[in-house]
């Protein structure tokens, strides 16, 4: 199943120096191309001020103070504007060498500072940052207004658009033309005055509130943990993870206890193995109240209003909901194609869960447990089912996949036998933590093409989930080679004690490096069209089909590999493992579509509709759309759906579902046609991988596949559908 938030820079021209970083609760003017100036000690001073003189322009981290952050985006945002505000006041006839191209120059310093602060907000926070963030959401927010509805450069902007077909454009710069017309026109600057001026306080306030949403969560989330005194509350956790939990305590300054530390889903992964009920059901409840109890840390009345004033926003805009607005560049086109889409997939998904609880309540039955199955039972009894049904145990996997080993002789070498690509680390470039590391990457030729950060533990002050962004994107325009980074939340072993992996994670780790593929390969002029700066609905494709490569048997013999014995996984555990690959698989699909669900519910409200009581509309919108198995929960609640409140996914969740079907399709591709080659692995990076958003995203696919996806190899690789026979992966 899908894993991952992705982070990426704004993918218009107008946005290409303004991250999705978010809020702040105070009503700060719009900067203007008058403001002050820095003064010439600060700019010496401040490593932002100056394109780094690393590999790659890599931001350096080891020089970067958190002071550091404000002023930069400050002034980053005063030259923008005053970039801008040459553009629009250019006394020459608007071409596209003198409008398009100086924007996509523009806001080189405010770019620099946004990415590399955005990058250590989501990964490595600190109360100063947090309250930068705060300060400064509602000030990008008016800056981003300020772009996209200064009427003089939109002028420009449609003449240009108006002219396009008598203008012998390139193929990517007419896309150039076409995308950023359209983002101006979707983000208002048709308006009247008056509706722009009610449109700007709108966004300042929904920043606001998306930035004050995300550090709530970040602090509930840490609050949340479950601490125990108590060993025997914890029986069934490894010797691994029972060390964990101690050092997680004694971070905490709790010795002699043992705390669970909560991940940004709703099951938590020490539920498989907890053997004590009432532990797994406190945990289980940590999890789903962390941020619904009063005080400073509860985020409902956050999401409440922002619900609001996206339906607000859409109206302005001349929608009828937020998700018409947001979906009407997607490539499901409206929330209607979406819901359909998602509808169907229930009976299947409910259907498979449903068959799935009646075997995990005979083995509780037949233990005589005496209670009925409840959504913090399933993971502990699946546990057991899948033990019975296929004698596989989690414990028996993880030995075989241990971190460092499955990065390089799993992912890497993946991306080597698709693409001929090579992997060298690097100890001089900085990081934002100790943990991080870096390595170079050369193409098949031994040229070096980029630089790949990977952040894989979890700290009490990164956010949840896993992610992929750029510290620097590939633009043949600007120079620039991609930096690209991905960040999760694995558990960081004892001192000693090597980072064994579950094949989720494993399977996490192939997804974000799809994502970062994508960015690696990015051959683009424009920078706003380069790598993973599509749509919602098509970004997650990469990642999905990469995917795929954990179970391929070539690769899989690769890095299956006993940490301490160095023999390769037994065929006989590896069968089971194939035999099991559908296994909960009703219970994975029911508990991400009920969270797609979720998501389109709050934004197909009206802007007339009243305002909703959060965990009310939550239930309400499960009960419709036939999805509210008690013992299977959504992957996420409204009051920590962190992709749509604080991540940009709003309305845009059902994207998962929607690449895994492009994935699964695509990938259909491959096996039609010889599998894991270097051919066809070079194909698809230069007709998708290295294309970003310069050509429209369904024809790219439809030139790519040969024909327009279908949805039944989904259904068939998530064991929603028999296979035909002979065609089992």
């Amino acid at each position: 199943m899908p894993r991952l938030r992705l982070l990426v820079i704004a993918t218009s021209i107008a946005m290409a120096a303004c991250s999705q970083s978010s809020t702040d609760n105070q009503a700060t003017p719009a900067p203007t191309a008058s403001a002050p100036a820095a003064d010439a000690g600060t700019a010496q001073a401040n490593p932002f001020f100056a394109a780094s003189t690393l590999p790659f322009q890599a931001p350096p981290f080891d020089k970067i103070q958190e002071s550091d952050y404000q002023p930069a985006i400050e002034e980053g945002m005063r030259q923008h504007l005053a970039e801008i505000e040459k553009i629009a006041n250019n006394p020459e006839p608007p071409t596209f060498d003198n409008t398009f191209i100086p924007m996509e120059k523009s806001g080189a310093l405010l770019k620099r500072a946004m990415t590399a602060f955005d990058t250590v907000t989501g990964a490595n926070t600190s109360d100063a940052l947090q309250k930068v963030q705060e300060e400064e959401a509602p000030k990008l927010a008016a800056h981003r207004d300020a772009i996209y509805l200064n009427d003089k450069l939109f002028q420009r902007v449609e003449t240009i658009y108006n002219q396009r077909d008598k203008l012998n454009l390139d193929p990517e710069s007419l896309r150039l033309v076409e995308v950023t017309y359209k983002d101006f026109v979707h983000n208002g600057a048709k308006l009247s005055a008056a509706d722009k001026a009610k449109l700007k306080e709108l966004n300042k306030e929904e920043s606001t509130l998306s930035t004050q949403f995300t550090n709530k969560l970040l602090a509930a989330t840490k609050a949340g943990a479950l601490t125990v005194d108590d060993a025997a509350k914890l029986k069934g956790l490894s010797e691994g993870d029972l060390a964990a939990a101690a050092q997680a305590a004694k971070s905490r300054d709790l010795d002699g206890k043992w705390t669970l530390t909560l991940q940004n889903t709703t099951q938590q992964p020490a539920l498989k193995d907890l053997d004590d009920r009432a532990t797994r059901e406190a945990l289980f409840k940590a999890s789903w109240d962390r941020a619904e109890h009063g005080g400073d840390n509860d985020t409902r009345a956050t999401i409440e209003r922002i619900a609001q004033i996206r339906a607000e926003q859409a109206k302005l805009l001349g929608y009828s909901t937020f998700a018409a607005w947001k979906l009407e560049d997607q490539m499901a086109k409206t929330p209607e194609r979406a819901l359909d889409f998602m509808h169907n997939l229930v009976p299947a998904a409910t259907g498979r869960a449903e068959r799935e609880a009646k075997d995990i309540q005979a083995v509780i039955d037949s233990q005589h447990g005496g209670f009925k199955l409840a959504a913090w039972d399933w993971q502990h009894y699946a546990e057991q089912v899948r033990k019975a049904k296929y004698d596989l145990d989690e414990n028996q996997i993880k030995p075989y996949f241990e971190l460092d080993n499955v990065l390089q002789n799993g992912v890497f070498y993946a991306a080597n036998q698709l693409y001929g690509l090579t992997f060298k680390e690097r100890h001089d470039i900085p990081v934002w933590q100790p943990d991080v590391r870096v390595f170079e990457v050369f193409d098949k030729d031994g040229t070096s093409m980029a630089l790949f950060y990977c952040d894989y533990f979890k700290r009490d002050n990164k956010g949840g989930g896993a992610w992929m962004s750029n510290l620097v994107e590939e633009s043949t325009l600007l120079g620039t080679k991609p930096v690209v980074y991905n960040v999760a939340n694995f558990t960081k072993p004892a001192p000693g004690q090597p980072a064994l992996l579950s094949f989720d994670d494993v399977i996490t780790m192939f997804h974000e490096f799809g994502h970062a593929l994508h960015g690696m390969f990015a051959d683009t002029k424009y920078p706003s069209l380069s790598g993973a700066n599509t749509a919602r609905d098509f970004v997650e494709f990469p990642s999905q089909f990469n995917e795929h490569w954990a179970t391929n048997p070539k690769v899989f013999a690769h890095y299956a590999i006993n940490y301490k014995t160095h023999e390769p996984m037994p065929q006989a555990l590896v069968d089971k493992i194939k035999q099991a690959r559908h296994f909960n698989s009703g219970y994975d699909m029911t508990e991400l579509v009920a969270a797609a669900l979720l998501d389109m519910g709050w934004h197909t409200l009206p802007a007339d509709a009243p305002k909703k009581d959060a965990d009310k509309f939550e239930q309400e919108v499960l009960t419709k759309d036939k999805i509210n198995l008690p013992y299977v929960p959504p992957r996420y609640r409204s009051s920590y759906f962190q992709h749509i409140w604080g991540n940009g996914y709003a309305a845009g969740y059902y994207a998962y579902l929607w690449t895994q079907m492009l994935a699964d399709d695509g990938f259909e591709w491959f096996k039609e046609n010889g599998g894991m080659t270097r051919a066809n692995g070079d194909r698809f990076r230069k007709m998708v991988l290295s294309r970003g958003n310069t050509e429209d995203l369904a024809q790219m696919y439809k030139a790519w596949r040969g024909k327009e996806p279908s949805v039944e190899p989904m259904l068939i690789d998530r064991g929603l559908k028999d296979a035909p026979e002979g065609n089992e992966k």
